[in-house]
């Protein structure tokens, strides 16, 4: 049975009352005028709390519920809705107000069809604000159905000064100075490195099986689930693998090779096609070498986790690994990693350079301590050779905590703290 008139009136009422009611923590996420956007991202990285967000602030400046219209399609209320329901948003909203809203549709490709009518808002000139869940369907599917008529969002676990901010730790000057609190500070420090951002993780005592739970959904649910994938020992081992190798480039060749040997022949296109589902559900990051021919950018790569709690699941002893990965987030934060990532690279020829932003002519090496001179002359030649292939306005060392400059021929190399550098992203 359809859903009535006053049902749907009903539900948009109480929708209304449960936001204002939320208490919304402000993401860092740039929400921007372009009137047509689809929030994506991991299982849980709060991609419903930036409706709410975004809603909130149109509220505070002064736009009221007539100006807006949100609908939440996991409410179970909606059960009967389909796809012939979804005009009748649009006629209720009018007989309410008498006025076209900006619509904000939470988990809307659970209603089969919804692509057209999400396609019609759009020809018709409204303003749209979409999220969906990698339960139902991937970010890429999303933005494939929509064809091109909307901007994807990229949402982010909560970045460190978000991870501060909402655990009510200070970070301005005074507390850094201040001996009890820069003490809090650093045990702040260490447990994002350790246990990520994901949002509902950071207030739990014991985090580790929260993370877990949202791994096995992510892993079992929306990668071997969906994609039928019968050996799921084999993905989990390819996981695995990639989480050990996650500040070296690996290829599939060698991936193949190492699987193949305790897990039976394993085909290279068989590991492609793993590493791919990882990336669709955004458990997984590739980062492309800057000096490959196209045929080698593709196959050589390194891997980052979408968060570093996640990965911390993969591994023992990660220090160097988790502060390279927290590296790695804070420039896709601010760079974009969009499918094909021509943004940010890794340079890998005669040397080896961590992170490399043309844009910005920003050269990056990651290493948890620079003490030992073997590691420091390692670091700070690399970041020396690298000018004479590609142009660098800015080089840095990011380490746990070391802070200091080093001068050579190309100018000054800094060495910066881990929290220093994720403060400043």
């Amino acid at each position: 049975m359809a859903i009535s008139r006053n049902e749907l009136r009903q539900v948009l009422y109480d929708n209304q009352k449960d936001i204002e009611k939320y208490d919304v923590f402000p993401r860092d996420t740039n929400l921007d005028s372009f009137p047509l956007q689809v929030f994506v991202g991991v299982r849980r990285s709060g991609k419903s709390f930036l409706l709410f967000q975004k809603i909130r602030q149109l509220l505070q400046e002064g736009h009221g519920w007539d100006d807006l219209l949100y609908l939440d399609f996991e409410d179970t209320r909606l059960g009967s809705f389909s796809s012939e329901d979804f005009n009748l948003i649009l006629e209720c909203h009018q007989e309410m107000y008498g006025k076209r809203p900006m619509l904000f549709l939470d988990e809307m490709q659970n209603v089969d069809g919804w692509q057209k009518f999400a396609r019609n808002l759009a020809d018709k000139k409204y303003q749209v604000f979409i999220t969906g869940s990698n339960a139902k369907m991937l970010s890429k599917e999303i933005m494939y159905a929509l064809g091109g008529r909307y901007i994807p969002v990229e949402v982010y676990p909560f970045s460190f000064r978000e991870f501060l901010s909402y655990s009510q730790v200070p970070f301005d000057e005074p507390s850094l100075i201040a001996t009890e609190s820069k003490a809090r500070f650093m045990k702040a420090y260490r447990e994002y490195m350790t246990w990520g951002g994901l949002p509902e993780s950071i207030h739990l005592p014991v985090k580790r099986a929260y993370l877990s739970s949202v791994y096995q959904k992510i892993y079992l649910g929306d990668i071997v689930q969906r994609h039928g994938i019968a050996n799921s020992k084999l993905l989990q081992l390819l996981i695995k693998k990639l989480a050990e190798s996650v500040m070296r480039p690996i290829s599939y060749t060698r991936l193949s090779k190492i699987l193949s040997s305790v897990a039976g022949r394993i085909s290279v296109p068989t590991v492609s096609c793993y590493v791919s589902c990882a990336e669709d559900v955004w458990l997984l990051l590739r980062l492309r070498n800057i000096a490959s021919a196209f045929a080698e950018k593709e196959s050589v790569c390194k891997y980052y986790f979408i968060d570093n709690g996640l990965l911390s699941l993969q591994l023992l002893n990660a220090d160097t690994a988790l502060l390279e990965n927290a590296v790695a987030l804070s420039l896709f934060r601010k760079y974009g990693h969009d499918p094909d990532n021509e943004r940010v690279f890794f340079y890998h020829s005669n040397v080896e350079v961590d992170f490399y932003i043309p844009e910005d002519e920003l050269a990056v090496q990651v290493s948890y301590s620079i003490a030992d001179e073997q590691t420091k002359a390692r670091e700070v030649g690399a970041l020396t050779k690298l000018p004479n292939a590609y142009p660098c306005r800015r080089r840095v060392i990011v380490t746990y905590e070391e802070e200091c400059s080093i001068t050579d021929q190309h100018g000054t190399i800094e060495v910066i703290p881990g929290w220093k550098w994720l403060l400043s992203y």
